[in-house]
């Protein structure tokens, strides 16, 4: 049976990170990339694996790459802290990294729960992000800021059972994590040498909205649905916003 390197990020996740690391201790080895938590992540962390490894973070495509770096085995398996890996989707996992003909990287689909309901539409399902099963070698991460890119060198196969992810334990903590996107966002729309203005930012937000909530049947999901819509809306202007304060010195 080929081994399998399982891979956490974290910073400061000392509520979520000991459910996710409980549902993948199936795998021969942990690694937590770490990026200097204040808070109890480490101590956690430490009570299942020794694997813990202190990375700046300078971006979520570049720290992804570094921890992969990390992993020591053939095939490697991407968990965030707010994941949890299902006893189904690991059996798939184990079965398939078994099969001669196994692809060089899957999608895994994921199954969202917000505002006290699993989300099933405006996209949030399957919602695949990006290949969280994979050969060593045979995946790079572009290096963004956020919602990083990814190339594939060979086959790219899909799973079947989802994984389970809790994006946030309340509202507070939803706005806060779209403020940090957002700021994100601005720097990899920068990057790309986007000339910002506040128009552009109401008007792709509104595309954002519409595309979650209407196009993508956000609104059969009642209010949450909703709310993920209107964060979307908000994340997507004030990244605008932000690069447009910089670049005309508003501040």
């Amino acid at each position: 049976m080929p081994k399998i390197s399982a891979y956490i990020l974290t910073f400061n996740e000392e509520d979520k990170l000991e459910e996710a690391l409980k549902s993948i201790t199936w795998a021969d080895e942990i690694v937590i990339a770490d990026s200097f938590s204040t808070d109890r992540t480490v101590e956690i962390a430490r009570g299942y694996t020794q694997r813990i490894e202190q990375i700046p973070f300078e971006g979520f495509g570049k720290l992804r790459n570094e921890a992969v770096a990390h992993c020591t085995h053939e095939w490697i398996f991407s968990l965030d802290s707010d994941e949890r890996c299902t006893p189904e989707a690991r059996d798939e996992i184990l079965a398939t990294v078994a099969r001669a003909d196994a692809a060089d990287a899957y999608l895994v689909p994921r199954r969202n729960r917000f505002l006290g309901r699993s989300i099933r539409h405006g996209g949030w399902y399957p919602d695949y992000r990006q290949p969280q099963l994979f050969r060593k070698g045979r995946l790079r991460y572009l290096e963004d800021p956020v919602h990083e890119r990814y190339e594939v060198t060979g086959k790219l196969g899909r799973l079947k059972h989802p994984i389970r992810q809790i994006p946030y334990k309340d509202l507070a903590q939803s706005i806060a994590k779209w403020q940090r996107y957002s700021t994100l966002g601005a720097t990899r729309l920068e990057a790309r040498g986007v000339r910002a203005s506040m128009g552009q930012g109401l008007a792709h937000g509104l595309v954002s909205f519409f595309k979650i909530y209407v196009l993508r049947l956000g609104f059969l999901d009642g209010w949450a649905g909703f709310v993920i819509a209107f964060g979307y809306l908000e994340q997507t202007f004030y990244k605008y916003a932000k690069l447009t304060e910089k670049q005309r010195g508003l501040k």
